[in-house]
């Protein structure tokens, strides 16, 4: 794979070219070559992953962790390493992780040791000291760290390696670091990209795919547990946001906030005067139900009860790794984590209507 690594190298820096060149702006003219270094950018990957998997280019794709306080480090572990599951996905393996953990969330401190010594012995990967040594033994990167707070000082060296990266939820602990994140790998002409597995789920395929006319609106309801060193939504609400975006799209304008200990209720404008409305729950037993509903011209559809895992993902994440097209444009990424800050911000503001471009230029900007 070391061969793999260095033309991926020489391609990435190829590519940055064109990118050089235009930078300065011309209105619709920066706009159509900006898109044309983009296209080229995907298609040199395209054949590097189609040479590679020919065996042209060598071996097996070398993944690296960073995070162990998270069942997905195992559960991603197990598809990408074990032959025998089921859903085992071909092509790489994980062979180095970094243990990362939080003292000061329970749910991190809890299971970070359990996790690494399952890494190490069930699945024989090797722990590094540091991200910038992980970086040196890998070609593509899985940051799993539960806590969002750490990610963007551990996702630097991972830019700075030109390391393709998963970004595992949440990307960060505020939508200024999530922009940051964005620039740090624009600037490094990195590829990144963010999901959470509701978007992959297959009952979430095929209700994206169910022919409702004109999309009017959707009613995406699931968990919202909440943890105190981040905004509302960011913990365990983005997956329910993940899902309500994926049907309705990412051009969300504004958001109206209503929140009670139990519940939250964010209801959105769309372009076209589309509405979408959020609803999390918690302190319930029955708070870990999700589904979407579509509300369309043509017709009404739930999403159907399928078989939630993590397969689906696993696969997009290779597909991410051998060609270096995010799945999930890093723009609709954003715009999910500017629809869940507004919400906070609604909430200050005892439920008033908050601008989606206000918020992202309050942080930093695009």
């Amino acid at each position: 794979m070391r061969i793999q690594a260095k033309w991926g190298f020489v391609i990435w820096h190829f590519c940055a070219l064109p990118n050089f060149i235009f930078q300065v702006q011309y209105g619709l003219l920066a706009f159509h070559l900006d898109y044309l270094h983009m296209n080229l950018r995907a298609i040199l990957l395209g054949f590097l992953s189609l040479s590679a998997s020919a065996g042209v280019m060598g071996a097996e794709l070398r993944i690296g962790i960073i995070g162990c306080d998270t069942s997905h480090a195992t559960a991603f572990t197990k598809i990408f390493n074990d032959p025998t599951d089921k859903n085992h996905v071909e092509g790489a393996k994980v062979v180095v992780f970094y243990k990362g953990g939080s003292a000061d969330i329970k749910d991190s401190a809890d299971r970070v040791e359990k996790i690494a010594g399952d890494l190490r012995e069930k699945y024989g990967v090797k722990e590094m000291t540091s991200v910038d040594d992980l970086c040196k033994e890998v070609d593509v990167v899985l940051l799993e760290s539960l806590d969002g707070r750490p990610k963007l000082e551990q996702v630097r060296p991972v830019l700075k390696a030109h390391k393709p990266v998963f970004i595992d939820k949440p990307i960060a602990s505020s939508l200024k670091e999530v922009l940051e994140i964005n620039r740090l790998a624009k600037e490094s002409k990195t590829p990144w990209f963010s999901s959470s597995a509701y978007r992959f789920y297959n009952s979430m395929v095929e209700l994206k795919g169910t022919n409702v006319g004109t999309i009017m609106g959707a009613i995406s309801y699931g968990p919202c547990e909440l943890e105190e060193h981040h905004p509302d939504f960011f913990w365990y609400g983005i997956h329910p946001t993940e899902a309500l975006f994926t049907v309705m799209g990412p051009d969300c304008v504004s958001v109206v906030r209503t929140s009670t200990p139990d519940t939250d209720v964010a209801t959105g404008v769309w372009a076209g005067g589309r509405v979408g409305t959020f609803r999390g729950a918690r302190n319930s037993s029955v708070a870990s139900v999700h589904k979407v509903t579509v509300f369309g011209s043509k017709a009404v559809v739930e999403q159907a009860k399928g078989t939630d895992d993590y397969a689906p993902l696993v696969r997009q994440i290779m597909n991410f790794f051998q060609t270096g097209i995010a799945p999930v444009p890093n723009e609709e990424t954003i715009a999910i984590y500017a629809f869940m800050e507004a919400a906070d911000e609604s909430k200050r503001q005892g439920g008033k209507s908050v601008k989606i471009a206000d918020v992202i230029s309050r942080n930093g900007g695009l």
